[in-house]
């Protein structure tokens, strides 16, 4: 793998409808009363207005005849006032029965609100490798993974909070706010590319990763590392240092490990950008698989 000043880092990027069941009978009103129920709905509003008086007067006149009310021919005059109250109390007793079986389907149709299942989240803290740098956001092999995620895992959602130039000390410093803000349920750590490229000290980038395993792990958070290695120009001790960090971690806190993020295409330097640090557009696919194997298993 090619490499480049730290200095060719540069800015970071963001990332029915129901019925009411009917009654044993249907009264059917005369063409009078339908009418009169085809008013305004306010007529259900105006049942109470019958005083007691009213009614007792109606269970004085009524007198009954082989159980039926005496016929309209020969009733005295108080006999048609009662019955003409009678066919009042019909009118109203029908338009109620009408607003009821209006108003109660509605209410009954009306569906209960299902409650959202909510998703749990991937925290990816990276650097530029994971930021896209150089491309658009949506090309990045973190993407990439959101978007396979999406469909193959809908109940998880990814966030990107990965910043180009970011070294593992302000990952460390970043971690506690980006847990609180996410509640991720999976942390995924890219970090540690830059510190080895500005050469910095080996105890300094392990004391870096180590505290975001176990903030992540407090936070109640799995954790997949992901490792990097360095060109070994850096030095035999330096280099195979840097790369026994991640090793160390990984095994001390048993977590699922991706030894080096660039694997499947370091060989090739067709699948870097001109500052030969950076994958272009076609070899984020390739990253996203890689990091995959060990990814989706987790996500359960």
């Amino acid at each position: 793998m090619a490499t480049a000043s730290p200095r060719s880092t540069v800015k970071a990027t963001s990332s029915r409808i129901v019925s009411a069941p009917s009654g044993n009978a249907t009264v059917l009103p005369s063409p009078r009363t339908s009418r009169a129920m085809a008013g305004e709905a306010g007529a259900c509003m105006r049942l109470s207005a019958r005083s007691p008086t009213e009614s007792a007067m109606l269970g004085r006149t009524m007198r009954r005849s082989g159980g039926m009310f005496e016929p309209y021919a020969g009733a005295t005059r108080a006999n048609q006032w009662a019955i003409g109250r009678v066919r009042g109390f019909a009118l109203i007793f029908a338009t109620l029965a009408l607003c009821l079986g209006l108003f109660a389907p509605l209410h009954a149709a009306t569906p209960a609100k299902t409650p959202a299942t909510a998703q749990r989240t991937v925290l990816v803290m990276g650097d530029s490798l994971s930021a896209a740098y150089g491309l658009a956001a949506s090309q990045g092999w973190v993407a990439l993974t959101a978007g396979r995620i999406a469909k193959e895992k809908p109940t998880w959602r990814v966030v990107n909070a990965s910043i180009s130039g970011e070294t593992t000390a302000g990952g460390a410093a970043r971690i506690d706010g980006e847990l609180q803000r996410v509640k991720p349920k999976l942390v995924v750590i890219a970090l540690g590319g830059n510190d080895g490229l500005r050469g910095l000290p080996l105890t300094q980038t392990k004391a870096n990763l180590e505290r975001m395993i176990k903030a992540s792990k407090t936070a109640g958070a799995q954790v997949l590392l992901v490792g990097m290695r360095i060109p070994p120009n850096y030095g035999r001790e330096y280099t195979q240092g840097f790369e026994g960090n991640y090793t160390a971690l990984a095994k001390q806190y048993t977590l699922p490990f991706v030894p080096f993020l660039l694997e499947p295409i370091a060989r090739d330097r067709a699948n870097f950008q001109d500052d030969n640090i950076h994958p272009v557009a076609s070899a984020q696919p390739k990253l996203r698989d890689h990091v995959w194997k060990t990814l989706g298993p987790m996500l359960k």
